[in-house]
């Protein structure tokens, strides 16, 4: 009775599960960019600013198209947008193992095209769209399961792919991420949007620029929106950098795969927890919480001695942190909006996301050429943390008047 309750419908289930296929496809494929680093300096000559650059070019890229893609799932279907996104994400890695991949032709293929592909793939889209099918009660819980089941990509990737580095080169390690990435194309036909008859919500005849306007009208939205740049700054600096980081200080680099995979596999019960909690108690309450912990372990990973153990803490607390702010940014929004522009306007939020991702890789890569170390990027790490804290406590957890009176 309860599994009826929970899925109102047959799409509902097998968008669900299609959403979570595609984002563990999308965000596997995604986290172990940083991983290349070392094999792209020594055969084709790309320095850390130059990696750093096109990861950065790439989290801008995905936030700039988010809200294009989000806007084209809200009215024409999500499996469109999300296989049309998936399209530009197999040129990208198809490019950067065929093609031109030196110069302005590696931020092209790893930054412009690999950035559109993640704008309608990752987390963002296929989450708005499951979103859709799911009322306020259960809604956090629904989209937490695709950022859970997604993050086990996190977990399972970097392992795979630093053996198959170890084993086969870079190419062929390409090649296996180009057939995940068809796989994804096939699975996304089935990210289906709700039809009238089975939206759950009154009809709303908004059109795209009522919404936008109605969201910025709103001082919560504004600050919920300058809140998610520091969840961006630090998961991309983290996942792009950490790799070099910990070789730097000493230690081996299969320990940076270890952080890697311990941040998928924590970030499934972190993202769970959350999205249960945001059903409980107020989810800007959650944000706040989660920031400063960031911070805590930050500081803790930079300033207590290099070791391994230290650095499997610091992957399994931070994993716990990595995607736990997803549910209940994403839950806020909908609650203040509702869902029939949730893709679009989650996406604008996803936006600010992806301008602090992109300065957080590309700040990362040049304050290490520059001043030789990280510390700079990760003391900017600390101060955002605090920032975010703040910021988020004068959110009003509360409904615009428009959907208070339907």
């Amino acid at each position: 009775m309860a599994n009826e309750k929970f899925f109102r419908n047959k799409t509902a289930l097998v968008t669900l599960i299609a959403a979570c296929l595609v984002v563990l496809i999308s965000l596997g494929v995604r986290q172990t960019f940083g991983l290349f680093f070392m094999d792209f300096k020594e055969d084709l000559g790309i320095s850390l600013t130059e990696a750093g650059l096109s990861i950065g070019l790439q989290m801008l890229m995905w936030g700039l198209t988010g809200p294009i893609f989000g806007a084209i799932a809200d009215k024409y279907g999500g499996h469109k947008a999300i296989a049309l996104a998936f399209v530009f994400f197999i040129a990208g890695i198809y490019f950067l193992y065929a093609g031109p991949n030196t110069g302005i032709f590696f931020q092209i293929d790893m930054g412009i095209l690999v950035g559109i592909g993640l704008g309608g793939t990752a987390i963002s889209i296929p989450m708005a769209i499951v979103g859709k099918h799911f009322p306020l009660s259960n809604r956090t819980i629904a989209m937490s399961l695709v950022t859970a089941i997604g993050s086990f990509g996190y977990f399972l990737s970097p392992l795979l792919t630093t053996y198959s580095l170890s084993e086969n080169g870079w190419q062929i390690t390409l090649i296996a991420f180009l057939v995940a990435l068809f796989i994804g194309l096939i699975v996304s036909y089935f990210v289906r949007s709700p039809s009238l008859e089975q939206s759950i919500e009154t009809p709303n005849s908004q059109s795209t620029l009522e919404a936008i306007k109605e969201a910025f009208a709103s001082k919560s939205y504004i600050l919920l929106v300058s809140g998610f740049f520091v969840c961006g700054f630090h998961i991309t600096l983290v996942g792009t950098h950490v790799p070099t980081y910990v070789v730097d200080r000493g230690l081996e680099s299969w320990t940076a795969a270890a952080i890697l995979s311990l941040i998928g596999l924590f970030n499934i019960i972190g993202s769970l927890l959350s999205g249960y909690l945001s059903t409980k108690i107020s989810k800007k309450i959650i944000l706040s919480v989660i920031y400063s912990l960031r911070g805590l372990s930050i500081i803790f990973f930079i300033f207590l001695p290099a070791s391994n153990i230290n650095a499997f803490i610091f992957g399994a607390s931070f994993g716990f942190l990595w995607l736990s702010t997803v549910p209940a940014t994403s839950g806020i929004v909908a609650h203040m909006f509702g869902t029939k522009y949730l893709g679009l306007l989650y996406g604008i939020v996803f936006l600010s996301h992806q301008v602090g991702s992109f300065f957080g890789a590309y700040l990362g890569g040049l304050f290490h050429d520059l001043y030789g170390s990280y510390d700079y990027a990760w003391y900017l790490a600390i101060a955002l943390s605090v920032f975010a804290a703040i910021i988020h406590l004068p959110i009003k957890e509360e409904a615009v008047l428009r959907l208070k009176t339907s």
